[in-house]
Protein backbone atom coordinates (compact mmCIF):
# COMPACT_ATOMS: atom_id res chain seq x y z
CA UNK A 1 0.00 0.00 0.00
CA UNK A 2 3.07 2.49 0.96
CA UNK A 3 6.65 1.99 -0.21
CA UNK A 4 9.51 4.42 0.10
CA UNK A 5 12.35 2.98 -1.35
CA UNK A 6 15.56 5.29 -0.86
CA UNK A 7 13.72 8.32 0.08
CA UNK A 8 16.02 11.24 1.06
CA UNK A 9 15.33 14.40 2.20
CA UNK A 10 17.65 17.78 2.16
CA UNK A 11 16.88 20.88 3.39
CA UNK A 12 19.59 23.76 2.05
CA UNK A 13 22.81 22.82 0.38
CA UNK A 14 26.86 22.39 1.19
CA UNK A 15 27.87 23.48 4.66
CA UNK A 16 24.02 24.30 5.92
CA UNK A 17 22.72 21.03 4.16
CA UNK A 18 20.20 19.51 6.98
CA UNK A 19 19.59 15.65 5.87
CA UNK A 20 15.96 15.65 7.27
CA UNK A 21 15.84 11.89 5.70
CA UNK A 22 18.83 9.51 4.20
CA UNK A 23 18.02 6.58 1.92
CA UNK A 24 14.92 5.36 3.57
CA UNK A 25 12.84 2.23 2.49
CA UNK A 26 9.99 1.00 4.08
CA UNK A 27 6.89 -0.79 3.02
CA UNK A 28 3.05 -0.91 4.91
CA UNK A 29 0.76 -2.94 3.69
CA UNK A 30 -2.09 -2.49 3.09
CA UNK A 31 -4.81 -2.04 6.41
CA UNK A 32 -2.23 -2.35 8.40
CA UNK A 33 -1.21 0.11 11.28
CA UNK A 34 2.31 1.25 11.31
CA UNK A 35 3.91 3.46 13.81
CA UNK A 36 6.91 5.53 13.58
CA UNK A 37 8.98 6.44 16.66
CA UNK A 38 12.25 8.44 17.22
CA UNK A 39 13.03 11.80 19.20
CA UNK A 40 12.38 14.90 18.54
CA UNK A 41 14.25 15.76 15.44
CA UNK A 42 14.48 12.65 13.80
CA UNK A 43 12.75 12.64 11.18
CA UNK A 44 9.50 11.44 11.69
CA UNK A 45 7.15 14.24 10.69
CA UNK A 46 9.41 14.91 7.49
CA UNK A 47 8.96 11.34 6.61
CA UNK A 48 4.92 11.25 6.84
CA UNK A 49 4.66 14.32 4.93
CA UNK A 50 6.97 12.72 2.32
CA UNK A 51 3.75 10.28 1.82
CA UNK A 52 1.77 12.34 0.57
CA UNK A 53 4.42 15.50 -0.91
CA UNK A 54 3.35 17.73 1.20
CA UNK A 55 7.58 17.09 1.62
CA UNK A 56 9.11 16.19 -1.97
CA UNK A 57 11.51 14.13 -1.50
CA UNK A 58 15.14 15.26 -2.72
CA UNK A 59 15.79 11.78 -4.00
CA UNK A 60 13.85 8.05 -4.08
CA UNK A 61 10.51 6.92 -5.28
CA UNK A 62 7.18 6.96 -2.80
CA UNK A 63 4.18 4.67 -4.21
CA UNK A 64 0.94 4.89 -2.82
CA UNK A 65 -1.65 2.26 -4.02
CA UNK A 66 0.00 1.75 -6.75
CA UNK A 67 1.13 5.27 -7.74
CA UNK A 68 4.22 6.90 -8.06
CA UNK A 69 3.55 9.86 -6.28
CA UNK A 70 6.89 11.88 -7.25
CA UNK A 71 6.09 11.45 -10.99
CA UNK A 72 2.13 12.61 -10.55
CA UNK A 73 1.23 16.22 -12.22
CA UNK A 74 -0.22 18.84 -10.03
CA UNK A 75 -3.71 18.09 -11.01
CA UNK A 76 -2.80 14.00 -10.64
CA UNK A 77 -1.10 14.51 -7.28
CA UNK A 78 -4.17 16.59 -5.70
CA UNK A 79 -6.51 13.80 -7.28
CA UNK A 80 -4.10 11.18 -5.31
CA UNK A 81 -4.08 13.34 -2.10
CA UNK A 82 -8.01 12.52 -1.88
CA UNK A 83 -7.40 9.14 -1.41
CA UNK A 84 -4.87 9.80 1.69
CA UNK A 85 -6.51 11.30 4.97
CA UNK A 86 -4.09 13.36 7.26
CA UNK A 87 -4.66 14.41 10.98
CA UNK A 88 -1.97 16.79 12.76
CA UNK A 89 -1.55 17.50 16.61
CA UNK A 90 -3.20 20.74 16.75
CA UNK A 91 -6.51 19.60 14.87
CA UNK A 92 -6.32 22.00 12.30
CA UNK A 93 -10.13 23.30 11.89
CA UNK A 94 -11.50 26.59 11.07
CA UNK A 95 -12.65 28.40 13.51
CA UNK A 96 -15.14 30.71 11.74
CA UNK A 97 -16.66 26.93 10.34
CA UNK A 98 -19.30 24.50 12.44
CA UNK A 99 -18.61 21.15 12.95
CA UNK A 100 -20.62 20.14 10.54
CA UNK A 101 -19.15 22.57 7.61
CA UNK A 102 -15.43 21.61 9.09
CA UNK A 103 -16.13 17.89 7.89
CA UNK A 104 -17.72 19.10 4.61
CA UNK A 105 -14.70 20.97 3.63
CA UNK A 106 -12.87 18.39 1.77
CA UNK A 107 -16.01 17.71 -0.21
CA UNK A 108 -16.78 20.96 -1.02
CA UNK A 109 -13.15 21.60 -2.59
CA UNK A 110 -13.89 18.55 -4.61
CA UNK A 111 -16.71 20.21 -6.18
CA UNK A 112 -19.69 17.25 -4.34
CA UNK A 113 -23.42 18.44 -4.14
CA UNK A 114 -24.67 19.33 -0.84
CA UNK A 115 -27.20 16.68 -0.83
CA UNK A 116 -24.24 14.07 -1.30
CA UNK A 117 -22.09 16.14 0.78
CA UNK A 118 -25.46 15.71 3.81
CA UNK A 119 -25.26 12.00 3.20
CA UNK A 120 -21.65 11.45 3.47
CA UNK A 121 -20.96 13.99 6.38
CA UNK A 122 -24.16 12.86 9.03
CA UNK A 123 -22.75 8.89 9.06
CA UNK A 124 -19.01 10.19 9.73
CA UNK A 125 -20.28 12.71 12.66
CA UNK A 126 -21.64 9.06 14.17
CA UNK A 127 -18.81 7.43 13.46
CA UNK A 128 -16.86 10.10 15.58
CA UNK A 129 -20.11 9.81 18.34
CA UNK A 130 -20.04 13.61 17.58
CA UNK A 131 -24.22 13.45 15.98
CA UNK A 132 -25.10 15.96 18.56
CA UNK A 133 -22.53 18.71 17.69
CA UNK A 134 -23.23 19.26 14.35
CA UNK A 135 -23.75 23.12 14.76
CA UNK A 136 -20.95 23.77 17.16
CA UNK A 137 -18.17 25.37 16.89
CA UNK A 138 -14.25 24.66 17.29
CA UNK A 139 -14.61 27.06 20.28
CA UNK A 140 -17.24 24.74 22.28
CA UNK A 141 -15.42 21.63 21.82
CA UNK A 142 -12.99 19.85 24.16
CA UNK A 143 -9.17 18.22 22.66
CA UNK A 144 -10.43 15.28 22.09
CA UNK A 145 -13.89 16.49 20.34
CA UNK A 146 -11.27 18.87 17.93
CA UNK A 147 -9.69 15.38 17.26
CA UNK A 148 -12.72 13.70 16.30
CA UNK A 149 -13.62 16.39 13.99
CA UNK A 150 -10.58 16.07 12.75
CA UNK A 151 -10.97 12.92 11.43
CA UNK A 152 -14.07 12.94 10.25
CA UNK A 153 -12.61 15.36 8.06
CA UNK A 154 -9.72 13.49 6.89
CA UNK A 155 -12.23 10.30 6.32
CA UNK A 156 -14.50 12.52 4.63
CA UNK A 157 -13.18 11.78 0.80
CA UNK A 158 -13.03 7.82 1.41
CA UNK A 159 -9.21 7.77 2.00
CA UNK A 160 -7.41 4.69 1.80
CA UNK A 161 -3.99 5.79 3.71
CA UNK A 162 -4.88 8.06 7.17
CA UNK A 163 -1.55 9.78 8.27
CA UNK A 164 -1.57 11.07 11.45
CA UNK A 165 0.85 13.21 12.74
CA UNK A 166 1.59 13.13 16.68
CA UNK A 167 -2.73 13.11 16.62
CA UNK A 168 -2.69 12.25 20.03
CA UNK A 169 0.18 14.36 21.71
CA UNK A 170 -2.08 17.42 22.83
CA UNK A 171 -4.12 15.07 24.32
CA UNK A 172 -4.62 13.85 28.35
CA UNK A 173 -4.15 9.97 28.85
CA UNK A 174 -7.89 9.06 28.58
CA UNK A 175 -8.49 11.05 26.03
CA UNK A 176 -6.08 9.68 24.07
CA UNK A 177 -7.26 6.30 24.91
CA UNK A 178 -10.54 6.94 23.39
CA UNK A 179 -9.05 8.40 19.95
CA UNK A 180 -6.76 5.49 19.71
CA UNK A 181 -9.97 2.98 20.20
CA UNK A 182 -11.44 5.24 17.43
CA UNK A 183 -8.67 4.86 14.76
CA UNK A 184 -8.82 0.97 15.93
CA UNK A 185 -12.42 0.53 15.41
CA UNK A 186 -11.39 3.01 11.80
CA UNK A 187 -9.44 0.45 10.63
CA UNK A 188 -11.13 -2.89 11.06
CA UNK A 189 -14.23 -1.75 9.75
CA UNK A 190 -12.96 0.57 7.09
CA UNK A 191 -9.60 -1.21 6.36
CA UNK A 192 -7.70 1.83 5.84
CA UNK A 193 -4.07 1.91 6.35
CA UNK A 194 -2.57 4.08 8.99
CA UNK A 195 0.74 5.21 9.65
CA UNK A 196 1.16 7.08 12.59
CA UNK A 197 3.86 9.23 13.65
CA UNK A 198 4.29 9.54 17.47
CA UNK A 199 6.47 9.63 20.73
CA UNK A 200 4.92 7.89 22.70
CA UNK A 201 5.27 4.58 23.19
CA UNK A 202 2.00 3.60 24.52
CA UNK A 203 0.36 4.21 21.25
CA UNK A 204 3.14 1.97 19.48
CA UNK A 205 1.81 -0.32 21.97
CA UNK A 206 -1.74 -0.04 21.77
CA UNK A 207 -2.68 0.00 18.50
CA UNK A 208 -0.02 -0.72 15.84
CA UNK A 209 0.37 -3.73 14.20
CA UNK A 210 4.35 -2.86 13.07
CA UNK A 211 6.77 -0.01 14.26
CA UNK A 212 9.94 1.76 12.86
CA UNK A 213 12.58 3.50 14.95
CA UNK A 214 14.19 6.42 12.99
CA UNK A 215 17.42 8.54 14.15
CA UNK A 216 19.18 10.98 12.30
CA UNK A 217 16.87 10.51 9.38
CA UNK A 218 17.53 6.86 8.96
CA UNK A 219 15.29 3.75 9.79
CA UNK A 220 17.62 2.07 12.34
CA UNK A 221 15.04 -0.47 13.13
CA UNK A 222 11.59 -2.18 11.23
CA UNK A 223 9.53 -5.26 13.16
CA UNK A 224 6.74 -6.85 14.18
CA UNK A 225 5.37 -4.78 17.60
CA UNK A 226 5.89 -7.62 19.76
CA UNK A 227 9.47 -8.72 18.85
CA UNK A 228 10.60 -4.67 19.02
CA UNK A 229 9.05 -4.01 22.64
CA UNK A 230 10.71 -8.13 23.73
CA UNK A 231 13.65 -7.55 21.33
CA UNK A 232 15.04 -4.29 20.27
CA UNK A 233 18.03 -4.26 18.02
CA UNK A 234 19.47 -1.09 18.49
CA UNK A 235 20.36 0.87 21.75
CA UNK A 236 18.06 3.37 21.18
CA UNK A 237 15.09 1.02 20.59
CA UNK A 238 16.32 -0.39 24.13
CA UNK A 239 16.40 3.29 25.75
CA UNK A 240 12.41 3.65 24.46
CA UNK A 241 11.71 0.95 26.01
CA UNK A 242 13.14 1.59 29.12
CA UNK A 243 11.76 4.75 29.56
CA UNK A 244 8.72 3.36 28.64
CA UNK A 245 8.84 0.63 31.27
CA UNK A 246 10.16 2.91 33.81
CA UNK A 247 12.80 0.39 34.97
CA UNK A 248 16.03 1.39 35.85
CA UNK A 249 18.51 0.74 38.31
CA UNK A 250 17.70 3.32 42.18
CA UNK A 251 20.05 6.32 41.93
CA UNK A 252 22.44 5.49 44.69
CA UNK A 253 23.01 2.21 42.92
CA UNK A 254 23.93 3.70 39.49
CA UNK A 255 26.15 6.13 41.22
CA UNK A 256 28.51 2.98 42.40
CA UNK A 257 28.18 1.08 39.28
CA UNK A 258 31.96 0.58 37.11
CA UNK A 259 31.75 -0.39 33.84
CA UNK A 260 34.36 -2.89 34.30
CA UNK A 261 34.49 -5.85 36.50
CA UNK A 262 37.06 -5.73 39.19
CA UNK A 263 38.77 -8.80 41.58
CA UNK A 264 35.84 -8.19 44.51
CA UNK A 265 33.21 -6.65 41.89
CA UNK A 266 29.53 -8.84 41.01
CA UNK A 267 27.50 -7.73 38.51
CA UNK A 268 23.93 -5.98 38.40
CA UNK A 269 21.95 -7.23 35.40
CA UNK A 270 18.52 -6.24 33.30
CA UNK A 271 16.85 -9.40 32.33
CA UNK A 272 13.87 -9.40 29.60
CA UNK A 273 12.04 -12.52 29.89
CA UNK A 274 9.35 -13.28 27.31
CA UNK A 275 6.98 -15.94 26.06
CA UNK A 276 7.02 -18.97 28.45
CA UNK A 277 10.20 -17.59 30.45
CA UNK A 278 7.77 -15.03 31.77
CA UNK A 279 5.91 -18.40 34.14
CA UNK A 280 8.88 -20.23 34.54
CA UNK A 281 10.63 -19.68 37.84
CA UNK A 282 14.02 -19.21 36.36
CA UNK A 283 15.36 -17.28 39.33
CA UNK A 284 14.74 -19.96 42.19
CA UNK A 285 16.34 -22.60 39.87
CA UNK A 286 19.44 -20.22 38.83
CA UNK A 287 20.34 -19.43 42.57
CA UNK A 288 19.82 -23.33 43.25
CA UNK A 289 21.98 -24.68 39.88
CA UNK A 290 24.61 -21.79 39.80
CA UNK A 291 25.18 -21.17 43.80
CA UNK A 292 24.54 -17.51 43.28
CA UNK A 293 22.15 -15.18 45.65
CA UNK A 294 20.22 -12.90 43.34
CA UNK A 295 19.08 -9.06 44.70
CA UNK A 296 15.43 -7.90 42.65
CA UNK A 297 16.09 -4.26 42.47
CA UNK A 298 13.12 -3.77 40.18
CA UNK A 299 10.84 -6.15 38.71
CA UNK A 300 7.84 -5.61 35.93
CA UNK A 301 5.35 -7.38 33.80
CA UNK A 302 3.61 -6.26 31.04
CA UNK A 303 1.25 -7.48 28.34
CA UNK A 304 2.48 -6.31 24.59
CA UNK A 305 -0.70 -7.22 22.68
CA UNK A 306 -0.73 -10.86 22.42
CA UNK A 307 2.60 -11.54 24.33
CA UNK A 308 3.89 -11.21 27.72
CA UNK A 309 6.90 -9.71 28.38
CA UNK A 310 8.78 -8.82 32.00
CA UNK A 311 11.76 -7.41 33.51
CA UNK A 312 14.08 -7.25 36.09
CA UNK A 313 16.73 -5.32 37.65
CA UNK A 314 19.22 -7.63 39.66
CA UNK A 315 22.53 -7.82 41.31
CA UNK A 316 23.76 -11.59 40.65
CA UNK A 317 25.78 -12.02 43.95
CA UNK A 318 28.79 -14.70 43.54
CA UNK A 319 32.28 -15.62 43.01
CA UNK A 320 33.33 -13.97 39.25
CA UNK A 321 32.78 -18.04 37.98
CA UNK A 322 29.54 -18.08 39.75
CA UNK A 323 28.15 -14.98 38.29
CA UNK A 324 29.52 -15.76 34.64
CA UNK A 325 27.49 -19.06 34.90
CA UNK A 326 24.52 -17.81 35.92
CA UNK A 327 24.66 -15.24 32.95
CA UNK A 328 24.93 -18.30 30.84
CA UNK A 329 22.34 -20.29 32.28
CA UNK A 330 19.92 -17.24 31.81
CA UNK A 331 21.22 -16.71 28.13
CA UNK A 332 20.47 -20.67 27.64
CA UNK A 333 16.91 -20.21 28.87
CA UNK A 334 16.16 -17.24 25.86
CA UNK A 335 16.34 -14.35 28.21
CA UNK A 336 17.89 -11.53 27.23
CA UNK A 337 20.93 -10.02 29.60
CA UNK A 338 22.07 -6.71 29.57
CA UNK A 339 25.24 -6.02 32.26
CA UNK A 340 24.32 -2.55 33.73
CA UNK A 341 27.79 -1.94 35.45
CA UNK A 342 29.40 -3.60 38.29
CA UNK A 343 29.55 -2.81 42.29
CA UNK A 344 31.69 -3.72 44.73
CA UNK A 345 30.76 -6.93 47.17
CA UNK A 346 31.41 -7.32 50.57
CA UNK A 347 34.47 -10.03 50.88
Amino acid sequence: MIELSNVSKTYGSGDNAVHALQNVNLTIPKGTIHGVIGLSGAGKSTLIRCVNLLERPTSGSVVVDGQEMTGLTRSELNHARHRIGMIFQHFNLLTTRNVFDNIALPLELMGEKRSDIQNRVLPLLDMVGLSDKANQYPAQLSGGQKQRVAIARALASKPNVLLCDEATSALDPQTTSSILELLRDINHQLGITILLITHEMEVVKSICHRVSLISDGKLVEDAEVGDFFTAPNTQLGRDFLNDFLQLSPPKELLERLEELPGEHTHPVVRLTFSGDAVSTPLISRLARECSVDVSILQAKVESIQDRTLGLMIAELLGSHEQTQQAMSYLEAHQLQVEVLGHVQRNV
